[in-house]
C-alpha cells in the first residue's frame, strides 16, 4: 500500500493499515519535519511496524516510481489540494493502470468525473474488475456517519450499507440482549472499556483475550461474565416522520412566532438615538429661528420648511425676506454635515436588525433535542443526515453565510446565529434540556471552550466534538472522562473518523468498513455466493465460521425489487444460500483472505 499526503489522514491511514489491517506501507511526505511527519518517522523507526518513509516535496512520476507504485496493490491520494491528488492520480494510473486508487476530493462532482475518467483508463467501464478500480472520497463525508451516531445514539463505531447505518455497540457483562441487536461480533476481554477500540481498552485487556466472531455457545455462556460487542441497527423509523411533521411550522403560529422573537431593541441603540437625536435638536433650533425671523405662517410650516431645506428639497427662497434667505442657506450646510450620519447609521441599525431578525430560536418547551454547533461542511453534512433520524436540532452558526444556514432555514431548524462562546448562547439554545451536543467548528480551542461551558451548565448530556489534532482529542477525551466520570463525552477528529473508510477502499470494493476491537480488527465485506464453495449451497449457520467470518445480511444480487429492502439482516439459520444472493459479511484479516482467495493458510 501507498499513501501520499501533506496532513494528518495521511498518518492515521497509515497506522490503520498498518496495526489494523496488518498491511506494508509506503507513505510519501513533503516533509518530515512537522508534527505527522515526526510521527510517520517514529513510526518507521519502529521494529514492529512495516511503515516506510519517503520524503519528496510533490507525487510526480519519479516519486510515484521510487514509492513502488508500478508493483503496490492500491495508492491513495490524501493531499489537501484538490489538483495535486487528480495529477498524481493520473500518473499513478499511466505507471500502474491495475493500481486501486483511492482519491481525497473536496468537490463532489469533479470527484465522480475523475473516478469515471480513471476507470475508462484502466479499462474498466465494461467490466469493472473489484480489485483494480478507483474510488473517490471526502473524509468530511466518511466522518458525518459516525458522528450522527455518536450524537443520536452514543459511541460506536458505524457501518453504511445500502443507506442504512449500523454499529457496533458493547454490552455489558449480564445485560440481556436488544431487540436491535443483529449479531455478536466479539466477546471482549475482562478489562475492556466501553469502546472496544479505545486505546485504554487495548492495553488493559484481560487473560482471557478478546474473541472475534464467536460461536453462540460460547457467546451465550459468557454474557455473564464479559462484555459483547454486538452490531445493533440505528432505527428511527417509527418516530421519524411524526418529527418531520412536527418541525412543519403552521403558518399562523410561526407568523406570531417570528414576530414576537424580533430584536425590537435593536432600533434603539445608542448610536441610532444620538444621531436621530441631534438631527431633531437641529430642526427645533431652525424651526425657532424661522418663527423668529421669518414672515408670519402657519407652525407647520415653521417645521416643514427647514426640514425641505436640510433634505435639500425646498425652492430657493429669492423672494422671501433677508433671514429666511440666510436660515435656508444655514439649513442646507447643516444638511450636509448630518445626512451621511443619518444614512450611516440607518443602514447599520438596518443591518444589525436583519442579522438578529434571522435568529429563531427553539420553543421553551423543547427538549431532548441535539445542539449542532458550526454549520461548515462537515456541520450542513451532518445536518443533512440528522433530518433523516427524526431528532429534534438546534443549530448554532456565527457566520450568516455558512453554507448550512440556507439548509437550516429550509428544513425549518430552529438557528441561532451568534457565537457559541459568548455568554448566553448557549442558554438561548435550551443547552441544560438538550440530550446530545456537537460542536464541529474548525477551531480546536473555541470547541474546548465551548464544551467545557456546556459541561458546567449540564454535566450528563452526551458531547461529541470535532477536534483537529488526534493527540490533543485524545487528551481531552480523558481529561473530561476523569472530570465527569458518569457522561459520554466523545473527542475526535475527521482524519482518525476517516481513515477506516479510506483503508477499507485501499483493500478493495468488497470491503464495507473496518471496525477495530481491542488488539484486533474486523472487516465488513460484500461477497456474491456463486462460485465460493464455503458458501454456495449451504445454510447460513453452515456458512459460518468461528473467529473467521459471520453472514449478517442475505439479498439478490441484482439488486432489491420495488418497495423491498436490498438485504435481510436477520436472515433464517437454516436459509440456503444460493448463486443468485449476495450476502454481508463479518470477516476477520484471515477469513477474509480464504473468503477472497480460496486458500487456506496452514
Amino acid at each position: 500500500m501507498v499513501i501520499c499526503g501533506d496532513d494528518g489522514l495521511a498518518h492515521r491511514l497509515a497506522v490503520e493499515l498498518d496495526a489494523v489491517c496488518g498491511e506494508v506501507v509506503t507513505v510519501v511526505l513533503p516533509s518530515a519535519d512537522d508534527e505527522h511527519g515526526a510521527r510517520l518517522a517514529a513510526l518507521h523507526r519502529d521494529p514492529a511496524s512495516a511503515v516506510h518513509l519517503q520524503i519528496s516535496a510533490r507525487p510526480d512520476e519519479a516519486t510515484l516510481r521510487a514509492a513502488g507504485v508500478a508493483r503496490a496493490a492500491a495508492l491513495a491520494l490524501t493531499y489537501r489540494d484538490d489538483q495535486a491528488n487528480v495529477t498524481a492520480a493520473l500518473l499513478a494510473r499511466a505507471v500502474n493502470p491495475s493500481v486501486r486508487l483511492v482519491v481525497r476530493m473536496f468537490d463532489r462532482e469533479r470527484g465522480s468525473h475523475l473516478e469515471r475518467l480513471l476507470d475508462r483508463a484502466a479499462g474498466l467501464c465494461d467490466a469493472p474488475a473489484p480489485d483494480t478500480s478507483t474510488t473517490v472520497l471526502s473524509d468530511a463525508d466518511t466522518a458525518v456517519p459516525e458522528l450522527v451516531a455518536a450524537a443520536a445514539v452514543g459511541h460506536g463505531h458505524t457501518l453504511e450499507v445500502e443507506g442504512k447505518v449500523f454499529r457496533g455497540v458493547v454490552r455489558p457483562a449480564g445485560t440481556p440482549t436488544h431487540v436491535t441487536d443483529l449479531a455478536t461480533l466479539a466477546v471482549l476481554s475482562g478489562a475492556h472499556e466501553d469502546d472496544p477500540a479505545s486505546q485504554d481498552s487495548a492495553e488493559t485487556a484481560g487473560e482471557d483475550g478478546t474473541q472475534l466472531l464467536p460461536d453462540d455457545r460460547t457467546a451465550y455462556h459468557r454474557q455473564s461474565t464479559h462484555g459483547r460487542l454486538m452490531l445493533e441497527e440505528v432505527i428511527h423509523l417509527d418516530t421519524a416522520e411524526p418529527a418531520r411533521r412536527a418541525w412543519r411550522f403552521r403558518p399562523l403560529r410561526w407568523a406570531r412566532a417570528r414576530f414576537a422573537h424580533l430584536p425590537w431593541r435593536v432600533l434603539l441603540s445608542r448610536q441610532l438615538a444620538a444621531v436621530y437625536g441631534s438631527l431633531a435638536a437641529v430642526v427645533v433650533a431652525l424651526s425657532t429661528a424661522t418663527a423668529l425671523f421669518a414672515d408670519e405662517r402657519p407652525w407647520w410650516k415653521n417645521v416643514y420648511l427647514p426640514l425641505l431645506d436640510i433634505f435639500t428639497m425646498g425652492d430657493p427662497a429669492t423672494e422671501e425676506s433677508p433671514a429666511r434667505r440666510i436660515l435656508q442657506l444655514l439649513a442646507g450646510f447643516v444638511g450636509l454635515a448630518v445626512l451621511p450620519l443619518v444614512v450611516a447609521a440607518t443602514m447599520n441599525a438596518t443591518e444589525a436588525f436583519r442579522t438578529a431578525s434571522v435568529n429563531h430560536p427553539p420553543d421553551d418547551d423543547v427538549s431532548g433535542h441535539i445542539v449542532l454547533v458550526g454549520l461548515g461542511m462537515v456541520g450542513t453534512r451532518v445536518l443533512d443526515r440528522l433530518r433523516t433520524t427524526g431528532h429534534r436540532v438546534v443549530a448554532i452558526e456565527r457566520d450568516p453565510r455558512a453554507r448550512g444556514v440556507p439548509l437550516a432555514r429550509e428544513l425549518g431548524v430552529p438557528l441561532v446565529l451568534e457565537d457559541a462562546a459568548a455568554p448566553g448562547v448557549l442558554e438561548l439554545a435550551r443547552v441544560r434540556q438538550c440530550g446530545s451536543l456537537l460542536v464541529l467548528t474548525r477551531d480546536d480551542g473555541r470547541n474546548l471552550d465551548i464544551v467545557m461551558a456546556v459541561r458546567e451548565a449540564n454535566p450528563g448530556v452526551r458531547v461529541v466534538t470535532r477536534l483537529y489534532d488526534d493527540a490533543f482529542a485524545a487528551t481531552v477525551q480523558r481529561t473530561l472522562r476523569a472530570s465527569y466520570p458518569d457522561a459520554l463525552t466523545r473527542s475526535r477528529s475527521v482524519s482518525a473518523l476517516a481513515a477506516p473508510s479510506f483503508a477499507a477502499a485501499m483493500m478493495g470494493r468488497h470491503v464495507l468498513g473496518v471496525m477495530p476491537v481491542e488488539r484486533g480488527s474486523l472487516l465488513f465485506t460484500c461477497v456474491d455466493v456463486a462460485g465460493h464453495p464455503e458458501l454456495e449451497g449451504r445454510s447460513v449457520h453452515q456458512a459460518f465460521r468461528r473467529r473467521e467470518w459471520r453472514v449478517l445480511a442475505v439479498g439478490p444480487v441484482g439488486g432489491a425489487a420495488p418497495g423491498r429492502p436490498a438485504f435481510d439482516w436477520r436472515p433464517a439459520q437454516g436459509r440456503v444460500l444460493a448463486a443468485g444472493d449476495r450476502v454481508v459479511m463479518a470477516t476477520t484479516r484471515r477469513g477474509l483472505e480464504v473468503l477472497m482467495t480460496g486458500v487456506r493458510g496452514g
